[in-house]
């Protein structure tokens, strides 16, 4: 899919990606293309898929949030059912920013916060293990984010 973009597409991808503030006149002042022009490539690339949406980045410690744990889950019972049902309850879970079904011993990678370790420890307790289907769960602790922006490169 990314045959089709070529070199402002891709420019207004990366210029979006660092700041989706920009309005459509930056950007097209960034890769040399009159505003309309700029704003149905824009449209475009959103509708092709390759723009999900736009939001902020938010401080979790100015949040409140001082963890962030990485939680793998193991479900004991891998019928469609009991999985479309862990699935569906975890993504109403605010306090869950990622969810992977992942490959290996255990079955989804979560990423979670909260305010601090008794908080994290009370929510493994009343609200992951009594998800559909759970049968273990193991926790790692973020000590310190090395890299936590999510860009990603764009193919040329």
């Amino acid at each position: 899919m990314t045959q089709n973009l070529d070199r402002l597409d891709r420019q207004l991808l990366e210029a979006l990606q660092g700041n989706a503030r920009l309005t459509v006149a930056e950007l097209a002042e960034r890769v040399a293309l009159s505003p309309s022009s700029c704003w149905r490539r824009i449209k475009q690339l959103e509708e092709a898929g390759y723009i999900e949406g736009y939001s902020a980045r938010l401080s979790s410690a100015r949040l409140g949030f001082g963890v962030v744990a990485f939680v793998w889950l193991m479900v004991g019972n891998h019928e469609k059912s009991v999985t479309r049902a862990f699935e569906a309850r975890l993504i109403e879970i605010p306090e869950v920013l990622a969810c992977h079904n992942v490959s290996g011993r255990y079955d989804f990678l979560l990423e979670v916060v909260a305010p601090d370790l008794q908080t994290f420890g009370e929510f493994t307790r009343d609200v992951l293990q009594t998800l559909p289907g759970v049968k273990e769960i193991q926790s790692n602790f973020s000590l310190k984010a090395v890299k936590s922006a999510r860009t990603l490169p764009i193919p040329g």
